[in-house]
């Protein structure tokens, strides 16, 4: 079986390149074919996914923060390959949907000799993502969190927080019509996430429930509310205690069509874009996941 590493040495601050010896280190001891390839610009991770994939079946690893595994899944989704991750980003938050609990210490060996299985992966206007998608002020927050990220001795969480406060003072509502598997709903509202994995934004929690085997979308609506209500909600939403709150709501769905009165960000696996629509579709155990031993 071959084994690719798809490493982005931008991602945790450059902490995903000390991984290079281990990576070595371990398949010295074993007589398997690996390989591994740099990325050298935004997307690469992409076109090295789709050329391995399109060749024969594989075991590509994304080695890198989120961002990275969705460059890594939009190269080859649909293939026979299978998709693991060496979680060496800032957020490091998919994982956390595989086992929340699980060690990071020796999980190059753990991956390499996990077990693949069947999840659940999304669209979102013919792109694909694996984890969560948010519109509104939560897309906003994500961009802003880039920003901080950047920055020395912050943590993914820390960032995040930074990024909260940071948008609170330039707090934006939308008017959003909202189609959940027919279903239609009009909100004024603050934000919307939609979401496959639980968990995103260093460790917080929009859709606690959610499962990625289950064949359906989690999704939180929340109204818009004022600055002082905002300030309320996240500390709960960090920790998915937010649905006591009366302005938020909770739906499940397979198929999301979101039309917005203005542009509005879109954050998806942490890539961030401008729309006026998005329509998203869950596809049910349709990637190979390595679950790491």
């Amino acid at each position: 079986m071959r084994h690719l590493f798809i490493l982005n040495p931008a991602a945790g601050k450059g902490k995903t390149l000390k991984l290079v010896p281990a990576i070595k280190s371990y398949f010295a001891a074993l007589n398997e074919d690996y390989k591994i390839e740099i990325t050298k610009y935004p997307g690469h991770a992409t076109e090295i996914a789709a050329q391995y994939s399109s060749q024969q079946p594989c075991r590509i690893y994304s080695v890198g923060g989120d961002g990275t595994l969705n460059e890594v899944l939009n190269g080859m989704a649909g293939s026979n390959s299978s998709l693991g991750v060496i979680p060496s980003g800032s957020g490091n938050d998919f994982i956390k949907s595989i086992d929340p609990d699980s060690p990071l210490n020796n999980i190059i060996a753990r991956s390499v000799e996990g077990s693949a299985k069947l999840i659940d992966i999304a669209r979102v206007n013919g792109r694909y993502f694996i984890n969560i998608a948010s519109l509104g002020f939560d897309a906003q927050v994500a961009h802003t969190t880039q920003h901080f990220k950047k920055l020395p001795l912050i943590t993914g969480k820390m960032a995040y927080i930074l990024g909260i406060f940071t948008t609170i003072l330039q707090r934006k509502t939308n008017m959003l019509e909202i189609g959940i598997d027919g279903g239609f709903i009009e909100a004024d509202a603050l934000l919307i996430a939609i979401g496959n994995g639980r968990y995103y934004g260093g460790g917080m929690m929009p859709v606690p429930e959610a499962e990625i085997t289950d064949g359906m979308f989690d999704i939180c609506l929340v109204d818009n509310i004022s600055r002082m209500k905002i300030l309320r909600l996240f500390p709960l939403y960090m920790k998915g205690q937010h649905g006591k709150i009366s302005d938020v709501h909770f739906y499940k769905g397979k198929r999301v069509e979101i039309k917005s009165a203005s542009p509005i960000a879109m954050n998806s696996d942490g890539e961030i874009s401008i729309v006026n629509e998005a329509i998203f579709e869950i596809l049910p155990k349709a990637l190979s996941f390595i679950f790491p031993k």
